[in-house]
């Protein structure tokens, strides 16, 4: 599926007086609710969203500076903001009880989202948590050299001037396990959305997603620990950033989880391993 394909699969929704593109597909009882990771889009979904929505009515959306939302360069691109976003989204859509699924940069906005909720300060009935491959313990990550540039003030704005298609799409295949499955055509249209409306003149600010991990640790771990919602950690193993090993203290820290990893595959295992996946997510 091309980029232009997935955009006229969705709609464009203003929320605090930006545009937010939003999928928005099936139409059971259950709803499902998903927070995309970085650099890339509600586009990661594209592969799994025809068998996720049998089951749910699914609801994704690009994050502010991300996909086909739109990419201000006046704004701060905080993991609180989006996580603003994200909720007054949902309300807008009427939606009270969901399932949420984070992966990556998206289970930071996650956290800050649990983190009001379990002092009920949202209005959602959050019925089952699924987090899948997220640095949310940072200290454990293995951060590409790319993104530390990137999240530095000094380097970050001309880091991002500099990087092309190239350097992307290496440093894209290279958190894949398998790289065949990450196919020149695929990474060409994960490429051009991060360019759409200017985005790589943004890049660099939504890269400061690390250093809020470290600031608010406490605030976001705790939230993880203070959680009543069953969960399930969906994990890929063989991912070279969002290690295992961040996956098996959370299995020692969040109250009611389970453990489902994900045996040969990377960072991204919605689109480089969707059948299994969807299995550990569905089950």
């Amino acid at each position: 599926m091309t980029a232009e394909d997935w955009k006229q699969k969705g709609k464009f929704i203003n929320v605090f007086g930006n545009t937010v593109f939003v999928i928005d597909e099936g139409n059971t009882e259950e709803t499902l609710v998903i927070l995309h990771g970085y650099p890339t889009s509600s586009y990661d979904y594209y592969k799994v969203l025809p068998a996720l929505a049998k089951k749910y009515r699914v609801i994704i959306h690009d994050h502010l500076g991300f996909g086909f939302s739109d990419k201000p360069q006046e704004y701060s691109y905080s993991l609180i903001e989006q996580a603003d976003v994200a909720l007054q989204l949902w309300k807008q859509l009427g939606l009270t009880k969901v399932t949420l699924l984070a992966h990556d940069y998206g289970t930071s906005v996650c956290t800050e989202i649990l983190a009001r909720h379990n002092r009920k300060q949202i209005d959602l009935q959050i019925d089952n948590l699924i987090l899948c491959n997220g640095s949310m313990h940072i200290e454990l990550s293995q951060l590409r050299t790319i993104q530390k540039l990137l999240k530095s003030k000094l380097t970050g704005k001309w880091v991002a001037k500099l990087t092309n298609y190239s350097i992307f799409k290496k440093n894209l295949r290279n958190v894949y396990f398998d790289k065949t499955q990450a196919t020149e055509a695929e990474l060409k249209e994960i490429w051009l959305q991060l360019e759409y409306n200017n985005g790589r003149k943004v890049i660099h600010l939504l890269s400061n997603y690390i250093n809020e991990r470290y600031f608010f640790w406490h605030r976001w771990i705790g939230a993880l620990k203070e959680t009543q919602i069953p969960t399930k950690i969906v994990w890929a193993k063989n991912d070279p950033v969002a290690v295992f090993a961040i996956a098996q203290l959370l299995a020692t820290e969040i109250p009611n989880n389970k453990l489902l990893p994900l045996e040969n595959t990377g960072h991204f295992p919605m689109l480089e391993n969707p059948y299994e996946w969807l299995e550990l997510v569905l089950v």
